[in-house]
């Protein structure tokens, strides 16, 4: 089963809190220069055919970088789960690439490597490391719309325990460098050299 880019809208989280960032738009704190958001783009936009950004504020600035901005369709924070579900709602492909705004050394090769673990029987690829599964990290088949809708009526908030109800594999990568994402000053100091 072979899928292509074309077949795959890359879709940006960016609707956090912050909390631990002292409340900043995520997206638009800088490390090395330059915004997360920007970081981001940089290595999903070759891996798709098309972008859109899930964000609950700054949406404005966000849509002039030229992408589909979906923001929350509420003012209460419902988490990344309903981010998804946005990005589902929006996308015209089959697939999903899911990825948070702060983690801005994701691999160029993401995309290729969970959709070679996609088959017929897998709705979800889902990035994993010697440490820790990734679930913000995952390609997901768009007809998962309606799972997403059912989970967040029943009330379910965390992404992984979706997950735990869908037919998803795990691809496994050898360390966490590249999945290292921004909550404090001190993370995105620490990688200021290697951006």
């Amino acid at each position: 089963m072979k899928i292509s880019s074309a077949q795959v809208t890359a879709g940006i989280l960016a609707g956090g809190e912050g909390r631990r960032l002292g409340g900043a738009d995520k997206g638009w704190y800088e490390v090395a220069g330059r915004p997360l958001i920007e970081h981001t783009l940089a290595r999903v936009r070759p891996q798709a055919g098309g972008i859109v950004i899930s964000a609950n504020r700054s949406l404005s600035r966000y849509r002039s970088l030229g992408y589909t901005v979906h923001g929350d369709d509420t003012d209460e924070y419902r988490g990344p789960l309903a981010g998804i579900a946005s990005m589902l709602e929006v996308a015209v492909t089959p697939y999903v690439l899911i990825v948070p705004v702060d983690t801005p050394m994701l691999p160029l090769d993401l995309v290729a490597r969970l959709a070679d673990a996609m088959k017929p029987n897998i709705d979800l690829a889902v990035a994993r490391t010697p440490d820790s599964l990734h679930p913000l990290h995952a390609l997901m088949r768009r007809s998962l719309l309606g799972d997403v809708r059912a989970a967040l009526f029943f009330g379910r908030r965390r992404v992984t325990e979706w997950q735990q109800q869908t037919a998803r594999v795990p691809v496994d990568w050898p360390d966490g460098e590249d999945f290292v994402n921004i909550n404090r000053a001190q993370d995105a100091e620490a990688l200021v050299d290697r951006l």
